[in-house]
């Protein structure tokens, strides 16, 4: 992923291509993880969806109006700012450079009417599980996460909170009676177990 790369010249585009390009982020967009989970647990409000839908389009937009090359930093810059104002988060797991390079090259290819990457994305049948396949693999991370450290850690002072009482625990058998030590002072135990604070 070069910083440079640029999405095609300042030539127009064709209807057709302008079409499969709007496919092409439609299905692009549809698998994309973070998004679809912004859009699902409602990030944007109510209305999330409409929100990935109007981001789809300003993408397509940027596309289809603006002259001259397409740089993946200003892709990148739009696609940050667009995330951050409808959703009110920052996707972090750098799947915005990716979709941006994915979205620079599907754009590149329909300017020389080629439609390979349309195809493929079609033919695939992940479209609409991309949230599942997430929560599939954040559930199989929390299963092998109980064997890690962070984990054995609470385990093991929730293991020492159990075992601390018994430990407090005094099942020590008491002299019935004060016994005299060699020097012949008693010593006397306690009445409740411990020495008085405070009373002098």
């Amino acid at each position: 992923m070069a910083a440079s790369n640029s999405g095609g010249g300042g030539g127009p585009m064709s209807a057709q291509a302008a079409a499969a390009l709007g496919e092409g982020i439609k299905l692009v967009f549809g698998r994309w993880t973070a998004l679809q989970m912004a859009v699902e647990n409602q990030w944007g409000g109510r209305d999330s969806r409409a929100k990935a839908d109007q981001f789809g389009e300003s993408i397509h937009s940027w596309f289809c109006r603006s002259r001259g090359p397409h740089y993946f930093e200003d892709l990148v810059d739009m696609m940050y700012e667009n995330i951050s104002d409808s959703f009110n988060a920052d996707f972090e797991d750098n799947s915005v450079e990716e979709v941006a390079e994915q979205l620079l090259i599907i754009h590149e290819e329909c300017m020389q009417s080629n439609y390979s990457s349309i195809e493929k994305l079609r033919n695939s049948h992940v479209q609409g599980n991309a949230v599942s396949q997430s929560r599939q693999i954040a559930a199989d991370d929390d299963d092998s996460d109980s064997s890690d450290d962070d984990n054995g850690d609470a385990s093991m002072m929730e293991d020492e909170a159990a075992a601390a009482p018994e430990e407090m625990v005094v099942d020590r058998p008491r002299p019935s009676k004060p016994v005299p030590d060699a020097d012949g002072w008693t010593v006397v135990p306690p009445k409740h177990g411990g020495r008085s604070r405070g009373k002098n």
